[in-house]
């Protein structure tokens, strides 16, 4: 079983192209499976049955498991199920009508522009500091996401035409628009770039190191900014693509354009942001309709 988790890995890097994320929390998810499907006496995947998997659901369900987790160990489960049908290691797909507990949806924690505003006013000459402002810049003027900033090389950035082409999930590339100050912060950077450049390297965001920035440096420096500019809420990579889907909503209403600029292959996925849209415009309304205001 093991042999055909190492063929499925190989299958998501490769074919599918998924994120390294992606795939570590699939592959931990179905090593969490095994010595479930073990004690049902499952030693090979061509023996899964629909009743193992209802089984291993209630078992993990019994561990504590949240519905959001439970809803991911289905996910890989059937990610891998299709793979071994396709290799014909299977010849039925035990997961129909293998449903996971139904969750409640978060909803994305977003900054407001104020917060946006204090986050992004670092001006500074040294060359982190202005490597900085441009990559919350970009993610704040275009809606990327972590992998696709991180994995951005200069030959991808188009600063004249102000465009920034990006590698998304699945491989799928998409042509963004660059905002102004995003522009100009970016110059700023690529004129600094040679002084962190060590060797070659055509990554876009460079490490002090000289290589390519890591996705956790990313984070770590995220974090930092948001503390040392005094937020009140801790500042990650996703919650700039979240301010960005937000306050382009808010301003345009075009679910569709939106759901274009984030890449998103459903646009159900996207619809999450008018939930946002709406608290937005209630507390617009409780604060200034004068039936809507509560009584001091």
């Amino acid at each position: 079983m093991h042999d055909a988790l190492a063929s499925f890995q190989g299958y998501l890097e490769n074919e599918r192209q998924y994120s390294p994320h992606t795939v570590r929390n699939y592959l931990r998810e179905l090593n969490r499976c095994l010595p479930l499907l073990a004690e049902q006496g499952l030693d090979d995947w061509p023996q899964l049955r629909t009743a193992h998997c209802q089984t291993l659901l209630a078992k993990l369900h019994r561990q504590g498991l949240s519905p959001r987790s439970l809803s991911l160990t289905l996910s890989a489960l059937r990610q891998l199920v299709k793979f071994l049908l396709r290799e014909g290691a299977l010849q039925h797909d035990p997961m129909t009508g293998v449903q996971a507990p139904k969750q409640q949806r978060p909803l994305p924690k977003n900054l407001d522009v104020d917060q946006v505003d204090r986050l992004l006013s670092l001006d500074d000459a040294d060359p982190l500091v202005v490597r900085d402002r441009a990559m919350m810049e970009l993610f704040y003027s275009s809606g990327l996401r972590l992998a696709e900033l991180v994995g951005l090389d200069c030959g991808q950035l188009d600063l004249t035409e102000g465009q920034v082409r990006v590698r998304g999930k699945g491989g799928k590339t998409r042509q963004l628009p660059i905002g102004r100050l995003a522009r100009e912060w970016l110059s700023r950077y690529l004129a600094l770039r040679p002084q962190l450049l060590k060797g070659e390297c055509e990554a876009l965001f460079l490490s002090n190191r000289g290589g390519r920035l890591s996705a956790r440096a990313v984070q770590a420096r995220l974090t930092q900014w948001g503390q040392q500019q005094a937020l009140d809420s801790r500042v990650h990579p996703h919650k700039l693509r979240h301010s960005f889907a937000t306050h382009m909503l808010e301003s345009s209403g075009d679910l569709r354009a939106v759901q274009e600029l984030l890449g998103h292959a459903n646009l159900s996925t996207t619809q999450i942001y008018t939930h946002l849209d709406f608290q937005h415009l209630a507390k617009v309304y409780d604060d200034a309709h004068p039936r809507a205001k509560k009584k001091s």
